[in-house]
């Protein structure tokens, strides 16, 4: 297994630099399996959401969605990266904010359980399991 950086998957997904996106496919679409770290997923989402490529809601969704269905790549749990993407769908909050939650409530679920993540963003609020400090 390998894994890769932001740069990697962007260029990949992109196309944008065609000999970066050349060495990015042949890496991801090649003989050993891609992992996409929680980190990675997160500033993939900020780069495409912000100012130079502003991919809407609806689009960055569907490109995750494809990227869970590549046979090659890999995530820290993809159990909760789906869950964080329909979390995402339906609130107003942004995928970190959704990620954060789902994790905890996985991790939590081996211990006592998860009461809520304290947040004091207004838009992470309006996802389920959370509480203001």
């Amino acid at each position: 297994m390998i894994a890769i950086d932001t740069n990697v998957l962007l260029r990949y997904l992109l196309r944008d630099e065609e000999a970066q996106a050349k060495r990015a496919r042949r890496l991801i679409t090649g003989e050993r399996r891609v992992l996409i770290t929680d980190v990675v997923l997160v500033e993939m989402f900020w780069t495409l959401l912000g100012r130079r490529y502003r991919v809407g809601k609806v689009d960055l969704i569907a490109v995750v969605e494809g990227l869970l269905r590549e046979p090659n790549l890999c995530f820290e749990d993809e159990e909760v990266v789906w869950q964080a993407l329909r979390a995402y769908s339906n609130a107003e909050a942004d995928f970190a904010d959704a990620l954060i939650v789902c994790k905890a409530r996985k991790v939590a679920a081996y211990d006592d359980g998860l009461d809520a993540v304290h947040t004091f963003d207004s838009a992470a609020l309006r996802l389920p399991g959370t509480a203001e400090p």
